[in-house]
């Protein structure tokens, strides 16, 4: 496996869908469109990987995304419970229908990135960039979303019951049949938006 992991690392084999990689380390791979559907990443180390445009359906759980540069990646449906994504890369990125319970991406530019459907349950996007994503249907119930850009986002049909939007800027956001059952928005920039609580 030694030699095939060093091959995988230098994106000689991008065909991987059901890979088992639990744990290995991939630091730095050069991974851009490989296909990892269904593979088991669970604790891997992707550290600095390029995954741009990589189909990554697959168990990330507790994986280190840490710096990886996952711009256009495709994570629909992925388990990332429990992944580290900080100073990650991830415009254009989809994770729709993704498992994301209690991850941090806050701090990130997650501009035009596609969450619908996914559970952010307790999930950190403190001061998180979501201009124009798509977070229709997603549920964000207790996520900490203080200070976070959500303008001209999306949030038909999502679930805020709880959240923390303490701060966050939602200028002219779609907000049609949202749950805010408990949400915090004090200070919250709602200009534009048809919000009546």
């Amino acid at each position: 496996m030694t030699n095939d992991l060093e091959a995988i690392r230098k994106g000689k084999i991008l065909m991987l869908a059901g890979t088992d990689l639990a744990g290995k380390d991939l630091a730095g791979a050069d991974l851009a469109g490989a296909d990892l559907s269904q593979a088991n990443l669970s604790g891997a180390n992707l550290a600095g990987a390029n995954l741009q445009r990589a189909v990554l359906r697959a168990n990330l759980r507790g994986a280190d995304l840490t710096g990886a540069d996952l711009r256009g990646a495709d994570f629909r449906n992925a388990d990332l419970r429990g992944a580290a994504f900080a100073n990650a890369l991830v415009r254009d990125a989809s994770f729709g229908g993704a498992f994301l319970t209690g991850a941090s991406i806050g701090n990130l530019d997650l501009s035009g990135v596609d969450f619908r459907c996914a559970d952010l349950r307790g999930a950190n996007l403190a001061r998180a960039i979501l201009y124009s994503a798509d977070l229709s249907h997603a549920n964000l119930s207790g996520a900490d979303l203080s200070g976070a850009d959500l303008e001209e986002a999306i949030l038909n049909g999502a679930v805020l019951r709880g959240a923390n939007l303490t701060g966050a800027n939602l200028l002219c956001a779609t907000i049609e049949q949202t749950v805010w059952d408990g949400a915090l928005l004090d200070r919250a920039c709602l200009q534009g938006t048809p919000l009546s609580l």
